[in-house]
C-alpha cells in the first residue's frame, strides 16, 4: 500500500513539474538533451528520497537537486578553451538579432543558475540562495554581475535594474 501512495505521489510531482525543472536544467547546461538527462538524474535521486521529503518542501528539494546536478556535471564537463587567439570577426559582417542563447554561455554556471531561478522560476533572493546554498549577498552580487555581462552583450535587451537589487 505504502509503495504504490509513493508511486502515485512521485509519479504525480514528476508529470506536474517536470517541464519546469528541465527549462531550468537547460539554462543552467545550454543543451535541451542534457538538460532531460540531468533531469532524470536528479529525478532518481528524488525518488530515493521522497519518503524523506516533507510534501511542502519537495519543490524546493527537486530544485536543488537539479541545479546540483547541472552544476557538478559542468565541473565534471568542462569545456576545452582554445590556448592560441582566436581570429577576429570580419568587420563587415552583417547585423544579426541578439543571442540571448550566445550571452547566456558567457556567464559562469552558478551564475546561470542563478539567472534561471530568479528569472525564469521567479524564485526570490532567499529561495535561490536556499537552493544553491549560498549567502543572500552572494545571489544579489551574481545576479548584478550576471545582469551586467548580458546587458554588455546584448545591449538592446531590455532589463530592469529594480529587477537584480530588489528583494522579495
Amino acid at each position: 500500500m505504502r509503495q504504490a501512495r509513493r508511486e502515485r505521489e512521485f509519479t504525480h510531482f514528476y508529470a506536474g513539474h517536470a517541464t519546469s525543472l528541465r527549462r531550468t536544467a537547460y539554462v543552467v547546461s545550454r543543451d535541451w538533451d542534457l538538460a532531460e538527462d540531468l533531469v532524470q538524474q536528479a529525478m532518481a535521486k528524488l525518488y530515493v528520497a521522497w519518503p524523506r521529503i516533507r510534501p511542502e518542501t519537495r519543490m524546493a528539494y527537486a530544485r536543488r537537486t537539479v541545479v546540483n546536478e547541472c552544476l557538478s556535471h559542468a565541473r565534471r564537463h568542462r569545456p576545452e578553451t582554445p590556448t592560441d587567439p582566436l581570429p577576429d570577426h570580419p568587420v563587415d559582417r552583417p547585423e544579426v538579432a541578439p543571442d540571448l542563447s550566445a550571452a547566456l554561455a558567457l556567464l559562469p554556471e552558478r551564475q546561470r543558475a542563478i539567472v534561471a531561478l530568479r528569472f525564469l522560476d521567479d524564485l526570490p533572493v532567499a529561495e535561490v540562495a536556499a537552493v544553491l546554498g549560498i549567502a543572500h549577498g552572494t545571489v544579489k552580487s551574481q545576479t548584478a554581475r550576471a545582469l551586467e555581462t548580458l546587458r554588455r552583450h546584448l545591449p538592446d535587451l531590455q532589463m530592469s535594474t529594480a529587477t537584480a537589487s530588489e528583494e522579495r
